[in-house]
């Protein structure tokens, strides 16, 4: 990737609408702009003012010295660093025919501009100081965004937040290194600005602070990543009906026949602030069916790698042999919700067969015909993945993989620094660990950190952002 150059790509959805974006970036963007978008005004790009939309019309060279209008649009003039990218930015809007927007990036190319890699307008973000890379992890999220769950927690992490906690305690952090090399260097000297007992107090401070943050990432990873849910059960117990209440649509086909669900049908969901990755499955039971049982059998399958079960039985029915011996496979485990369907029915005998739920910690009663129960049913999974204990406009998450490595690798060089502090351990000891834990917090948010990491987060981008 050549970073210098002027970059240019179509930043809105590919396909027929009402108008498109071309977004040109680099220190040229405005040359080379020129030799494609003229002004209505007579007046040339440079002269437009910072900010300012003008109308123009959009030229097609030749390349014999002719040129002709492609499209009348507007464009924007962004001057660095005050754009989105740091560089010079010039934004040209033209009607948004699939044909007319390419043949205009096609001219952008012409006229001297690079094509844009996946997330390169953002990754110029990053490198010019205008995103930290937190705050880049979570634009991607907020693309990507499916519930609203997601949306909130990404727009959360565009705010910066996690970048100003982890920035105050490397600060801190960074007053406690100096008053230990102070006593390293300058032994009978009193130069350090920090006494030992209040070294120890801002490393036990940094530590709980980035306990708090590592306490947060089980809820984000839950909404941001989701939870590979299972809904299972026998025959007619209510999967399928469960499985489009959750989705709020009629995704599976409910009937009263026995296996009509033969496969797996997947689809991502919001469940409360958890976003599930739900599985309906074929019911449990004993059948020659040939389909079917293969049905059965990746039933199985889901159940054994399933993060959440939901184990659906007929509360209006007395328990069946299959219904026992689902009890059995999932007595014990501790991500399994049972669930006593139909309770809109006759269910007098719905406390007996608690009883032989027995080993199943979380049973719920709903109808998942009517939704009664359904908002018991989403507070449970929320207290299960603790996204119950969060406000998502307004608490600070970690919310990626990278992030919480690099925040549990911190805190055990921590722990070793607040060890040596508290024991009397060689002050040198102390400052190798806090070294170690200020090298974890910039991985973190980008003030060191490989180009392999770099280039994977951004690959994830679409080409115009």
């Amino acid at each position: 990737m050549k970073i210098f150059d002027t970059i240019a790509a179509v930043s809105t959805p590919r396909g027929k609408g009402g108008v498109a974006m071309i977004r040109i970036s680099g220190e040229t963007a405005v040359e080379l702009a020129s030799k494609v978008f003229f002004p209505k005004s007579g007046k040339s790009l440079s002269e437009i003012g910072h900010g300012r939309a003008v109308y123009g019309v959009i030229k097609e060279h030749d390349g014999k010295g002719d040129s002709y209008i492609l499209d009348d649009g507007i464009a924007t003039v962004f001057f660095a660093p005050a754009s989105f990218t740091g560089e010079n930015t010039v934004e040209i809007c033209c009607h948004g025919g699939v044909l007319v927007t390419e043949k205009v990036l096609s001219a952008c190319f012409a006229a001297g501009c690079r094509p844009a890699e996946a997330g390169e307008f953002t990754r110029r973000a990053f490198i010019s100081g205008k995103m930290s890379l937190s705050e880049a992890e979570d634009l991607g999220a907020l693309l990507d965004a499916k519930t609203e769950g997601q949306l909130r927690l990404s727009r959360k992490g565009l705010d910066g937040h996690l970048a100003e906690r982890i920035d105050e305690i490397y600060s801190s952090l960074r007053s406690v290194l100096m008053g230990v090399y102070a006593k390293i260097d300058f032994p009978d000297e009193d130069l350090a600005e920090i006494t030992e007992n209040e070294m120890l107090d801002n490393v036990k401070s940094a530590i709980d602070t980035l306990r708090t943050l590592e306490s947060t990432y089980k809820a984000s990873k839950a909404i941001r990543e989701g939870v590979k849910t299972v809904i299972c059960g026998r025959t007619n117990a209510g999967k399928s009906s469960l499985y489009n209440r959750i989705l709020g649509r009629d995704a599976a086909i409910v009937t009263s026949i026995p296996g009509t669900t033969r496969d797996i049908l997947e689809q991502t969901a919001a469940l409360g602030n958890v976003t599930l990755l739900l599985c309906d499955t074929a019911g449990l039971r004993e059948t020659e069916d040939v389909v079917e049982s293969i049905g059965i059998e990746r039933s199985r399958d889901a159940m054994e790698s399933a993060e959440l079960i939901f184990a659906v039985f007929d509360a209006s029915e007395d328990f069946t042999e299959d219904d026992l011996d689902l009890i059995g496979e999932i007595s014990g485990k501790e991500n399994v919700i049972a669930l006593l369907n139909k309770c809109d029915l006759d269910t007098a005998d719905a406390d007996e067969k608690k009883k032989m739920l027995a080993g199943i910690e979380n049973i719920i009663c709903l109808s998942a015909k009517t939704g009664e129960g359904y908002d018991a049913l989403a507070e449970k999974v929320e207290a299960m993945f603790e996204c119950g204990e969060f406000e998502l406009r307004y608490d600070t998450m970690v919310t990626s993989a990278r992030q919480h490595a690099a925040i549990l690798q911190a805190l055990s060089h921590l722990k070793n620094a607040e060890e040596a502090l508290a024991t009397g351990l060689p002050v040198d000891l102390c400052g190798t660990d806090i070294e170690c834990a200020m090298s974890s917090l910039a991985e973190l948010d980008g003030r060191a950190v490989s180009e392999d990491i770099v280039a994977g987060i951004f690959s994830n981008f679409c080409v115009g952002k």
